[in-house]
């Protein structure tokens, strides 16, 4: 099965990544892959304070999981996989899909406005080359009845 990778985060356009990814998915009989990554820098405290601080965050990222997991199950009969992993965004992103094979696009969801497409765009199109898969980057701005004629 084809597994669409998308990337949870705290990014407005994450939503309409997300809704892409679970239509798309739908439409092909594949699966979801929402990956979450913290960034090493997140938790450079104390030992005691930094480990707090970890736990607090992965609780975080599996309540918004669950969100997007039930909208996706209910909705689209899409059962999706969380992984969370710890480092640099593009370097996690670069190793989930080399390390899952079954991983056959990366959905990006793209800001729309004047200051560009996101950070997370602009790092992904610059890697884009070293890719073994295509990227697929969302308008942030399109309409859900937009996204369903395209899927």
């Amino acid at each position: 099965m084809r597994k669409f990778l998308v990337i949870l985060d705290d990014s407005r356009e994450c939503l309409n990544a997300m809704r892409f990814a679970a239509m798309r998915a739908q439409n092909t009989s594949g699966g979801v892959i929402i990956l979450s990554i913290i960034p090493p820098d997140e938790f450079n405290h104390w030992i005691g304070v930094g480990d707090i601080m970890r736990e607090e965050t992965r609780e975080r990222i599996h309540a918004h999981y669950e969100v997007f997991a039930k909208w996706m199950r209910d909705r689209h009969g899409v059962d999706p996989e969380l992984v969370i992993r710890e480092g640099d965004v593009v370097t996690e992103i670069l190793d989930q899909v080399t390390q899952d094979k079954a991983i056959g696009v990366l959905v990006l969801g793209a800001a729309s406005g004047k200051k560009g497409p996101g950070p997370l765009v602009s790092q992904m199109t610059r890697s884009s080359g070293s890719l073994p898969i295509p990227v697929t980057i969302v308008p942030g701005d399109m309409s859900k009845e937009r996204l369903e004629m395209i899927t």
